[in-house]
Parts: C-alpha cells; sequence; structure tokens
C-alpha cells in the first residue's frame, strides 16, 4: 500500500510539473512611457497679421493745363515726365514739364519780379545746368533778374522754341516730381484747363485699404514684408496711412485707411506692372528671449503656470509675448538650456 501511495505521489507530481511546463509565459509588463522633454530657447518671437493689397504706380491723379489754345499733342501712356521735357503740346508748340509746389500763375517777363513762382524758375533752371545766381530761401524773395532771363532763353534755345527770354504760363506745366502718365483723358482739339490725363509716382507701390479700426497698429516707416504672386517676399516699409473720404473708399461701412508701402528693392517687381500681393505686418515683437512651446506649460490650480523638471519638480514662470506655437517665459531659475517636460 506504501509503494500504490508513492506511486501516486509521484504521479501527481509529474502531472504538475507537466503543466506548469506547458503554461503559456506570463508577458512581461511594459516598461514606462519616457518623458518627452524640451529645453528653453532663447529666440526672437513676432507676431504678424496679413493684409490684402495691389501692386501699381499708386493712385492715379487727373492734371489740366493752364492758358489758352488747341491741344496739339498728348502724352502715350506710360510715358514719363521729366524735368525740361515735353510732355504735350499746345498750337504745336512744347509744353515741358518743371518740378516744384508752385504753378505758374503769371506771365514772367519783367525783370525784379519777385515771387515763389521765380523761385520755381530758378530751381529747374539750375537743375538743368543752367546759372541763375543765388536763390534766397524765402520763395516769395526769388527775383526775376537779368541773369535768371539770361538763362531761360539758353534754355529756350535747347528745347527749340523762341528765345523770348519770357515765360507763359502754359508753355510749362509745373509737377510735384517725376510721373508716370497713367490714362489719357482728353483728345486732340481739347483745351488745355480740361482734365488732360491722369499721372502717378514712376516707382511701383504697393496699396492697401482697410477699416479705421484694423489700422490702430500700422506705423509709418515701419518695415513690411510684401508676398509677391509667386510667393517671394520682397521687404519694404510703410510710407504713409492716411484716412479715406467716404468718397474715396466707395462709402458706407466703417471708414478706410490707405496704406501705402514703398518697397526697398523695386528691381524686385521689374517684371510686374500691376498685380495682387499680400503685406505682412509685424504688430509686436521680442528679440532675444527666453522660449518654450506652448505644449511645455502647466496651469497652476492656484493661477499662473510653471514648467515641470524631469524629476516631477515645478518651476513657477511668468509668460510674456505669445507666438503661434510658442511662448515668452522668465522667472526663478529659468536659463537658456534648462531642460522641461513637454507634452509634445
Amino acid at each position: 500500500m506504501v509503494t500504490v501511495g508513492v506511486l501516486v505521489v509521484t504521479a501527481t507530481i509529474g502531472v504538475v510539473v507537466l503543466l506548469v511546463r506547458n503554461r503559456p509565459p506570463v508577458a512581461a509588463a511594459p516598461p514606462a512611457p519616457a518623458v518627452k522633454t524640451t529645453t528653453v530657447r532663447k529666440a526672437d518671437l513676432a507676431n504678424t497679421r496679413s493684409l490684402s493689397a495691389d501692386l501699381g504706380f499708386g493712385a492715379p491723379r487727373p492734371v489740366k493745363g493752364t492758358g489758352t489754345g488747341t491741344v496739339t499733342k498728348l502724352p502715350a501712356v506710360g510715358q514719363v515726365a521729366r524735368r525740361g521735357e515735353a510732355l504735350f503740346r499746345v498750337d504745336d508748340q512744347p509744353v515741358t514739364a518743371f518740378f516744384g509746389a508752385t504753378p505758374f500763375f503769371r506771365k514772367l517777363e519783367t525783370p525784379g519780379t519777385k515771387g515763389s513762382d521765380v523761385a520755381v524758375l530758378m530751381d529747374n533752371l539750375a537743375e538743368l545746368g543752367y546759372q541763375v545766381g543765388t536763390r534766397p530761401d524765402d520763395d516769395t524773395k526769388a527775383e526775376l533778374t537779368p541773369r535768371v532771363v539770361t538763362a531761360l532763353k539758353k534754355w529756350q534755345q535747347a528745347i527749340g522754341v523762341e528765345q523770348t527770354g519770357t515765360l507763359e504760363p502754359g508753355r510749362v506745366l509745373v509737377l510735384d516730381g517725376p510721373a508716370r502718365v497713367a490714362s489719357v483723358k482728353a483728345q486732340l482739339g481739347a483745351t488745355p484747363t480740361e482734365e488732360l490725363f491722369d499721372v502717378t509716382p514712376t516707382t511701383r507701390l504697393v496699396t492697401a485699404r482697410v477699416p479705421l479700426p484694423e489700422a490702430g497698429d500700422v506705423r509709418t516707416t515701419a518695415p513690411v514684408l510684401v508676398v509677391l504672386p509667386n510667393g517671394t517676399e520682397t521687404p519694404g516699409r510703410i510710407g504713409s496711412a492716411t484716412p479715406l473720404a467716404s468718397t474715396q473708399d466707395g462709402g458706407g461701412g466703417d471708414p478706410k485707411v490707405e496704406i501705402v508701402v514703398t518697397l526697398d528693392r523695386p528691381d524686385d517687381v521689374a517684371g510686374l506692372e500691376t498685380a495682387p500681393v499680400r503685406v505682412v505686418i509685424t504688430t509686436e515683437s521680442r528679440t532675444g528671449v527666453l522660449t518654450v512651446p506652448l505644449e511645455a506649460l502647466i496651469a497652476l490650480k492656484e493661477g499662473g503656470y510653471a514648467l515641470q523638471l524631469p524629476d516631477g519638480g515645478l518651476k513657477a514662470v511668468r509668460t510674456g509675448l505669445y507666438s503661434r506655437n510658442t511662448v515668452e517665459v522668465s522667472g526663478d531659475g529659468i536659463v537658456e538650456g534648462l531642460t522641461v517636460v513637454t507634452a509634445q
């Protein structure tokens, strides 16, 4: 009976051993996920806004002549008005462009005549290389001297007109600077006092019109980026921000502001006459500040934010400028290169 009992026990142990050997292995517990970290970095941050705009030559303005007679030749669209060169013709005589702030409003013929129109004459003759003597700083004291008359005669000879030494108002058109003819309005046979043509600046400008409430962060001379139709960017600066009258902005709705941007590199748009573009304006910026991704911030129950260290400790931070997915941070112990936990 003892032998039988031993055999039974032995058989039972064998069965247990066999069951243990055939049991599938127990899966090991998965390792704890690695903590994702980032470092505090020094960087420049900026927020921008983008405006729809148009590349062109700026807003056209109408030009009228003066005097009497019949318009016998008009300029071509795209023609540039240059100092001392004929722009159109009246009674088959050239009407020349001068630059200045005062139009010729009277016939200049009597030596000793003084005024701002005389100053314009002297300035332009001097720019064209003629000797006119010293002009007073006060425009109203500029005088039509014999030397100015001699210079006027020499210029008249150079452009092929009668050397009278006098200047008729209708023979010179005074503009505020070089201009490009944008469109021709009059027809041959018109009188000079009609609207003859529109002019624009000669350099390409970028123009945007925005509602007045949205123009608060626009600063004159502020740098901008202009995004061209092919996606390339060219730098520029805000030249002006001018409120428009309701008749200029189409009327209705909020009043608008016209923002004009001058390009730092005009050659970048040399192949474009007009085109839709975008103006990217920096509204706020920080240079060389400490930053972390937004995902590294931890909101504290008591208010404010903290950064978590890899060992689980927290460091309170003050937040500054938010820019896209990055935020400016500062605080005790917050230094460049500090490793912190992030949810990224």
